[in-house]
């Protein structure tokens, strides 16, 4: 007889996100992302840090301040980061799971891909006018999103 508390395919990929988020140097918000196709392949992982050659020792990583000295306009987001580093073919009908629904920026990449649906964690910015600016993208070119059920299951990994 087989196993019958095996984790489910949202569960598998959110949760894959999640430890794709642990790898963020951010002391605020680490966000994991994870794309995956029609037949539940992952494609490619991202999560949000400063672009190759910037070295996250010599950027600010404060959320308040003069723009220049914040993250802002240096960290690459965790989707642009998954986006950027498939080396594949087309995202065209392709999922992504991300721990934090995307901001404007990264939901106009994900749009020009052709990724289907997103599959989120957090909403906690859902006021702003970047989510919202999002959402109304998301639904005029019909993109997909639900955010994740919390199952309750528990997953330790130990290192």
């Amino acid at each position: 007889m087989k196993k019958s508390d095996y984790l489910t395919w949202d569960e598998y990929f959110m949760g894959i996100a999640i430890l794709s988020s642990k790898r963020s140097k951010d002391p605020n918000t680490g966000v994991g992302a994870c794309i995956v196709d029609k037949d539940n392949r992952i494609l490619s992982l991202g999560y949000n840090g400063m672009p190759f050659g910037c070295s996250d020792d010599d950027y600010p990583w404060e959320r308040d301040g003069e723009f220049l000295d914040t993250k802002y306009p240096y960290v690459c987001h965790a989707e642009l980061n998954a986006i950027l580093n498939y080396n594949g073919g087309s995202l065209k009908g392709a999922r992504v799971y991300v721990t934090l629904f995307p901001c404007n920026e990264c939901t106009k990449a994900i749009i020009q891909k052709g990724i289907s649906e997103i599959i989120y964690l957090s909403d906690k910015y859902a006021g702003t006018d970047s989510t919202i600016a999002s959402k109304r993208m998301l639904m005029s070119a019909g993109v997909r999103f639900r955010q994740y059920e919390l199952s309750g299951k528990e997953i330790k990994v130990n290192i």
